[in-house]
């Protein structure tokens, strides 16, 4: 395998790793440890080697692109349920897999009842879910979880990779990118794939400045993760013809360096991503009594406040409910603008919205290039008169 390499001066041969490998992938030679073809990247030699004289190769090579192929997609679990997110990556994935001739496939890492989840999938047209169910995958550890994927990746060897850009996502794509030594793109706003099989990441990059399209050409497999809300959730098929595959998930494989000393169950409240109707508050909105308007126009619409990164950094808004590319990403049915500029930091993460009101004081404001509804006015002139109609129509 090249991705594993030994140095000669610091093994003294005593075969633990030998021992410890769950894929029967190493053996003791004359001179060093040699590694066969059953090498599934799990990272356990590398952890238990009492000499710490076995690592990762820190350098991309350039491989066969015809020996990688299909895409695969980290299942995500909440709470024991499959995040949304998944579904989006399902969804975008089938769309860049007609292009090519690719399969859609889907990784599942979990404790007990991860095997249901499997079925749920199958539904949405995954042609392959690999399970890999162990109790100790119970709560999310990146070391061993990063370990059940990197196998799945070593064995399958699909050309892409599609991680959610959530909490989870973004603690395990860069530890397995880095294993296989190959890039990854982070919140990808925009995916596409060429006729090579090479995927196009475009991404807001300088600040938001511009959108850069990233490939990666000369290695596999392509790393990328995709914030929740900003593609379209895959449909339900009729007849779904995929299959469930059980892989090895050993107690080794399941072991990691983070002990959990205890937990407890937060309270999930509704997230801006989940809201149907937000009013955005921008730096138009000058002080904190003017503020109220907002929120009064929200509540009279059924829906919630949200705010631009100026708003929060003048300690006007919660971060919570921030939008933008270091805020959330939102497409709720109805979003309403006020005296917001309209940077790409936060247009990106808002136009998928099904109906964008903009009011804004400024005809060149770029704000009114994504918006459904221009209103080109003195918010302060504005929202009273909403706020009133509404109450009418109450």
């Amino acid at each position: 395998m090249e991705f594993l390499r030994f140095d000669a001066q610091k093994c003294v041969l005593c075969g633990q790793c030998v021992q410890i490998c769950p894929f029967a992938a190493l053996q003791v030679g004359k001179q060093n440890i040699e590694v066969g073809d059953n090498c599934r990247m799990c990272g356990l030699c590398v952890r238990s080697c009492p000499e710490q004289a076995i690592k990762f190769e820190q350098h991309a090579n350039e491989i066969d692109k015809a020996e990688w192929k299909d895409f695969l997609i980290f299942a995500e679990q909440e709470r024991g349920e499959i995040h949304p997110v998944t579904y989006e990556l399902i969804g975008e994935a089938q769309k860049m897999a007609k292009k090519v001739g690719y399969e859609v496939n889907c990784v599942l890492v979990g404790g007990n009842g991860t095997k249901q989840n499997a079925e749920n999938l199958i539904a949405y047209g995954v042609k392959k879910v690999f399970v890999y169910e162990n109790e100790g995958f119970t709560g999310f550890r990146a070391d061993c979880y990063a370990d059940a994927i990197a196998d799945c990746i070593a064995e399958n060897k699909p050309s892409s990779v599609l991680i959610g850009a959530t909490s989870v996502g973004r603690s395990l794509a860069p530890r397995l990118s880095t294993r296989f030594h190959t890039g990854l793109t982070a919140d990808c706003t925009t995916l596409d794939i060429k006729p090579s099989t090479d995927l196009v990441q475009i991404r807001p990059a300088f600040g938001g400045n511009i959108m850069a399209q990233i490939e990666i050409t000369r290695s596999r497999p392509q790393f990328a993760t995709v914030r929740y809300r900003v593609m379209d959730s895959a449909e339900k098929v009729q007849n779904p013809d995929g299959k469930i595959i059980y892989c090895k998930a050993s107690d080794e494989m399941a072991s990691s360096r983070i002990k959990i000393i205890s937990s407890e169950l937060i309270e999930k409240h509704k997230s801006i991503e989940e809201e149907e109707i937000l009013v955005v508050a921008g730096r138009g909105v000058r002080n904190e009594k003017d503020l109220q308007m907002c929120y009064e126009l929200a509540e009279m619409l059924g829906g919630h406040i949200a705010f631009t990164r100026p708003m929060v950094e003048n300690g006007l808004g919660d971060h919570a409910y921030q939008i933008g590319l270091s805020g959330h990403t939102v497409r709720p049915k109805l979003i309403i603008t006020c005296g917001v500029s309209g940077a790409i930091q936060f247009t990106s993460c808002m136009s998928g919205s099904e109906c964008i009101v903009a009011i804004n004081n400024d005809p060149n404001a770029q704000i009114f290039q994504v918006a459904s509804y221009c209103i080109v006015d003195d918010l302060y002139q504005v929202l009273p008169r909403m706020i009133e109609r509404l109450r009418e129509e109450k």
